[in-house]
């Protein structure tokens, strides 16, 4: 029968002090009374647990862990991601602002200043445009990328105002596009295409070197501004949902998968093709609602996005489901 040296009960003793500290949650006092020990002894013992390596602690950064993600969803998507941070119980309209400060700051920081820029308005974009700080561009413009008219109003002063704190914030033209942002009739879209003066834009849009834009979602909490703002009809939405849609960019629909072939509406949408948005070289999309995230990972799949700005609950479930193919 062997006999327990000094040695070996006190280090069963700190294995029993750091269990109760570390594993039951108990203060000192608590595990003195348990042991029948003094305070300062059970801080011995717990010091001594640590040094004979019963015990390891580790410090997990908040900011390592949203790297890990940011690198997660780069490496998976081979796009550039900056996750936005946010405390659990922060409002949708906090992680909005959160979301479109970062993205405004990266925008800013990295253009170069003889970019045109692209807009898709929408709620994110414009949130984005109120966070700007001002840089000079030279030899730049602004360009609205997709029409903002319905049948109740011509969509200035909406679309306008975003495109307006753009071109302050960078010192450049603007150019509008005054065409709505879904035709009755796709026959019309085609004719009023011929057009010099609408022709003008289209070629515009297609020489922009930046793209800004957020996501429409048709299953957001807060709809997206297309979907609230009197620019579908009740037959429209059904038609969407028919289709399997999850989502719009610069109000042109698509799928989970990324797909927008037989989708009817995209036929009266005045937003710019996918083929001609995968050409622009960069293309920064911001997105912070969870309930977004059909349409994050459709707009991932049909490879729109090269530079994502994402709050971090949003870009951990993306990180969490499997990856979902597709383009079209």
């Amino acid at each position: 029968m062997s006999i327990e040296t000094d040695a070996e009960a006190r280090a069963r003793d700190a294995l029993h002090a750091a269990q109760l500290y570390y594993v039951q949650d108990q203060t000192m006092e608590q595990i003195a009374a348990e042991m029948k020990l003094s305070r300062s002894s059970v801080s011995r013992l717990i010091a001594h647990a640590r040094e004979i390596g019963l015990v390891e602690i580790t410090v997990h950064s908040p900011q390592e862990a949203t790297s890990v993600v940011a690198r997660r969803l780069s490496e998976r998507y081979g796009i550039s991601v900056h996750v936005v941070s946010a405390p659990p119980r922060t409002t949708d309209a906090e992680r909005l602002e959160r979301t479109a400060r970062t993205a405004a700051h990266v925008l800013s920081t990295t253009l170069d200043p003889q970019a045109s820029i692209g807009i898709a308005w929408g709620a994110t974009v414009s949130a984005i445009a109120r966070h700007l700080p001002t840089k000079r561009l030279r030899e730049s413009q602004i360009v609205q990328m997709n029409g903002a008219a319905n049948e109740s109003t011509s969509g200035i002063s909406y679309s306008g105002a975003i495109l307006e704190r753009f071109g302050q914030a960078f010192g450049t033209d603007v150019q509008q596009f005054p065409v709505p942002a879904l035709f009755d009739d796709p026959h019309t879209k085609q004719l009023l295409w011929r057009e010099r003066s609408i022709r003008r834009v289209v070629d515009a849009q297609a020489r922009v070197q930046v793209f800004v834009f957020g996501l429409g979602s048709p299953q957001a909490d807060v709809p997206s501004h297309v979907y609230a703002g009197g620019y579908l009809t009740g037959e429209d939405l059904r038609v969407l949902l028919r289709d399997g849609v999850v989502g719009d960019c610069a109000t042109v629909f698509y799928r989970l998968d990324g797909s927008t072939s037989g989708i009817e509406l995209n036929d009266r949408s005045s937003g710019p093709s996918f083929d001609v948005i995968r050409r622009i070289p960069r293309r920064l999309c911001a997105v912070s609602s969870l309930s977004k995230i059909d349409a994050l990972r459709g707009a991932l799949a049909a490879g729109l996005i090269t530079e994502l700005v994402v709050e971090e609950a949003l870009a951990r479930r993306v990180v969490e489901l499997p990856l979902n193919a597709g383009r079209g």
